[in-house]
């Protein structure tokens, strides 16, 4: 069937709290309002009150009585509703749900999801369109995950519920309702810590993940003439960095597209190892397209800020002609 990102999360939801009842879902307005953008919409109704939790406006709340539902066998699935509202709850992230399976030596693990809708491309207002996932990437512990599109979105979700670590689940809104595909009924799963070679190529190898997958592969399609491999991260951490370094030991050239800021953002990591394991490969410098060093501005300046298919173009022609 044919779902978009928001009906294939809800969908994996719903699974998976039929499969096991220890899956809780908590966040703010997530029941009778069905969340913000309508992703637990009918959880409610199916799964009831006491498994289903409309929550205080307090995201370190959130994030703190998670830890302790997850830390004594429950596992949570914790909703805030946009990613730039996280950092309340930032020190119980770094300070407990991290630390819980390195400070009791392996006693207790800490199996919780924290899923926020992410990123820019909708006209929100400030706080509701931050890319700071560099920062739970730096902090060990936690797995970060970003699904590009439908399918991908549930079969990883699947795999973050599963998984018996903190798993931060960052949901890119500008694609929520933007890709329809086809997505199996069924439940099934993809693996944490693989890429997705969504394209074969030999000339260049294009990396990103999130919302800016769609408009790489609109610009590589307009390229007509370069063969581009195209190369969703998916899991930034843990990161397969193999996948990567193949395909630019394959193409000797490489363009990384993010809309998080530029400076530590996620791209430098790669291109870090790049360097370290294939730098004799390279035939040009690996080039960065993303975001600026400031805060994301407000609707009239945001198309400013964001990559676009044209900046994406044009860096990729430039790593061509080097």
């Amino acid at each position: 069937m044919k779902l978009n990102m928001v009906e294939a999360i809800n969908l994996a939801l719903k699974q998976e709290m039929k499969k096991d009842g220890n899956v809780i879902v908590l966040g703010e307005d997530v029941g009778v309002d069905g969340g913000v953008f309508r992703v637990t919409e009918g959880l409610l109704k199916l799964y009831g009150e006491k498994r289903v939790l409309d929550t205080p406006l307090a995201e370190s709340g959130i994030i703190g009585t998670s830890i302790g539902m997850a830390a004594y066998g429950l596992k949570p699935v914790a909703e805030v509703q946009f990613s730039g509202f996280m950092y309340p709850g930032f020190d119980q992230l770094i300070s407990h749900a991290s630390r819980i399976r390195n400070r009791s030596r392996g006693m207790f693990s800490c199996p919780m999801v924290v899923r926020a809708p992410y990123s820019g491309g909708i006209r929100a207002l400030e706080h509701h369109s931050e890319s700071m996932e560099a920062i739970y990437v730096h902090t060990p512990g936690l797995k970060v995950v970003i699904p590009s599109r439908p399918y991908d979105a549930k079969g990883l979700l699947i795999s973050s519920i599963r998984d018996p670590d903190p798993v931060i689940f960052l949901e890119p809104k500008r694609v929520y309702r933007a890709i329809k595909e086809e997505v199996p009924e069924e439940e099934y799963t993809l693996p944490l810590g693989k890429c997705n070679v969504v394209k074969e190529g030999n000339e260049i190898t294009v990396v990103s993940y999130g919302a800016m997958m769609k408009l790489v592969l609109e610009a590589v399609e307009k390229l007509e003439n370069v063969s581009a491999e195209v190369i969703d991260v998916r899991t930034l951490s843990p990161l397969d960095d193999e996948t990567i370094i193949n395909s630019v030991k394959k193409t000797g050239r490489c363009v990384i597209v993010h809309e998080a800021p530029r400076s530590c953002g996620f791209a430098a990591e790669i291109i870090a190892r790049i360097n370290e394991k294939a730098l004799l490969s390279l035939e040009a410098p690996v080039k960065r397209i993303t975001g600026y060093d400031t805060v994301i501005p407000l609707a009239k300046l945001e198309n400013e800020y964001l990559p676009s298919v044209k900046r994406i173009m044009h860096g990729i022609e430039e790593v061509l002609s080097f």
